[in-house]
Parts: structure tokens; C-alpha cells; sequence
């Protein structure tokens, strides 16, 4: 693949299941041809996830940025902005380094809602990227600003999900 057929800024958010697993399975073939990719994980933390673990096996780089807590909208502490900001400035640095194809970064519409990083910080920092460095942005609530921006947007809507027959999130499908 060549490096200028790349470049397009995709949206994943949406209300359903299934935005960083959808970028997950883009990484996957990505991977699967070559390319060089990163993930960076605004507002999580920790080895527990299933898709951590699977891509740090395939040899891809992921990088957390959350405090460990659950976080609340108008709820959030010194800790959370300090996270957030830190992972806005990884990601800027990441995608202006020539050094991936594809950049994964998840939950960063989340964070923008949250009110953790503005939505032009965050625009600016996509239009700085290096021409050819493909981006994903997960995460509910992505703001009409950046649905805008995007080349690619894909909207997860539940129809229907076991969480409301009261089943628990089940470790490697949910989580």
C-alpha cells in the first residue's frame, strides 16, 4: 500500500457496541498488510482489556492515558484533565512523527464531551497530522464539529444488547 492512499480522519461513535472494537479489526488488517500502528487510550487504563493484551502480542504499540477511575460528565477531578492533557499532547506528537500509518484514538470523543479536552484542541491536533498518517477517533458523543472534519463516519446504533436483560459486561467479548 502506498503511503499517499492513506490520510483519511474516520469517526466511529454512537450509542451501541462495538467503536473500539471496529477500530481493533481496522488495526487487525492494517497489521495484516504492514502497516505501522499505534493506539492511544484516552481515559483508560489498565491490562485487562482484551484488545491490550491481543495488540501488545501482535507487537502494536498501545499507550494509556486515564487515572484508573470511572469518570462522571461535570464530575471530573485535577487527575482526569491532567491525563487527558497528557494524552492530547502524546497524540499530537505521535501523528506529526512519521513514525505510523494508522493512529487509533480511542475514546477521545469521550473525552471531548467530558469537557477533558476542547474539540478545536483536538481539531487542531488532527489537521497538524502528517500527510498519509490514517486516524480513527472512537468514543460516544463525537461533537458535530468533528463529525464534520472527517472523511468517515460510522455511527454504532443499539437495537437491542443483553446489558437491559441484566447480563454483566463478559471478559473477551465485552471487555
Amino acid at each position: 500500500m502506498e503511503k499517499n492512499e492513506l490520510g483519511l480522519l474516520q469517526v466511529y461513535t454512537g450509542e451501541g457496541k462495538g467503536k473500539t472494537t471496529a477500530a481493533i479489526g481496522l488495526a487487525l488488517r492494517a497489521w495484516g498488510h504492514g502497516l505501522r500502528i499505534c493506539v492511544i487510550q484516552f481515559m483508560k487504563k489498565g491490562e485487562d482489556y482484551g484488545e491490550v493484551r491481543g495488540l501488545r502480542k501482535m507487537g502494536v504499540e498501545v499507550f494509556q492515558f486515564g487515572s484508573g477511575k470511572l469518570i462522571v460528565k461535570g464530575r471530573h477531578c485535577q487527575d482526569d484533565l491532567d491525563c487527558a492533557r497528557h494524552a492530547l499532547e502524546f497524540s499530537r506528537a505521535t501523528l506529526v512523527s512519521g513514525e505510523y500509518d494508522l493512529v487509533i484514538l480511542d475514546e477521545v470523543n469521550v473525552a471531548v464531551y467530558f469537557g477533558l479536552i476542547s474539540c478545536n484542541d483536538a481539531i487542531n491536533m488532527l489537521r497538524e497530522r502528517d500527510r498519509g498518517v490514517e486516524v480513527i477517533c472512537t468514543g460516544r458523543n463525537a461533537p458535530e464539529e468533528l463529525k464534520r472534519e472527517a472523511d468517515l463516519v460510522t455511527v454504532m446504533v443499539v437495537e437491542k444488547h443483553p446489558y437491559d436483560s441484566g447480563l454483566e459486561a463478559r471478559k473477551g467479548i465485552e471487555y
